[in-house]
């Protein structure tokens, strides 16, 4: 199996759910809501960002790629992690914000 096409969807998948969060954020006109989307945004972020980093380490395998994949993987790993917590932090008060806002 070609893990590139693997990959690649991954990639794609990620911008796909990445941009249709940021258009929820932007939609949403509670503040907590708007926050939640944009912690669920970054988590597709960092995904894209892990999978862009490993594509380019089986496209090009060099000491310079293989560098530069661990710093995309390192960098998407913390985007996904910090905005996983946020986003289950703020996941407990979207329902009450709806709830006080109808």
């Amino acid at each position: 199996m070609n893990f590139n096409y693997l990959f690649l969807t991954v990639v794609v998948i990620a911008f796909v759910v990445y941009f249709y969060y940021k258009t929820k954020q932007f939609r949403s006109t509670l503040p907590i809501r708007k926050k939640w989307y944009k912690a669920k945004a970054g988590i597709a972020l960092g995904i894209f960002i892990i999978a862009f980093g490993i594509n380019a380490v089986i496209i090009h395998q060099s000491l310079v790629s293989y560098i530069i994949c661990a710093l995309f993987v390192l960098i998407g790993l913390m985007q996904a992690y910090s905005n996983f917590s946020r986003m289950r932090h703020e996941g407990k008060f979207v329902q009450e914000e709806y709830e006080l806002n109808r």
